[in-house]
């Protein structure tokens, strides 16, 4: 059960990662609005927060 739930975790962060490059990089390009490039990061975001949680509670 641990290794699937650090395997989530690295998923979660790559995720992150990948929806702040993407939003700089089509942002860059000019083919998205600032509003879709604010859901990309938001989406980010949440998956960092979950992340962030699931440690937390496996802290405890």
């Amino acid at each position: 059960m641990k290794k699937n739930q650090k395997l989530i975790q690295v998923i979660l962060k790559s995720v992150a990662v990948g929806m702040s490059v993407s939003s700089y990089m089509l942002g860059y390009l000019g083919t998205v609005d600032a509003g879709k490039q604010v859901n990309l990061l938001a989406f980010g975001l949440f998956a960092l927060s979950v992340a962030a949680l699931q440690t937390e509670n496996n802290q405890d």
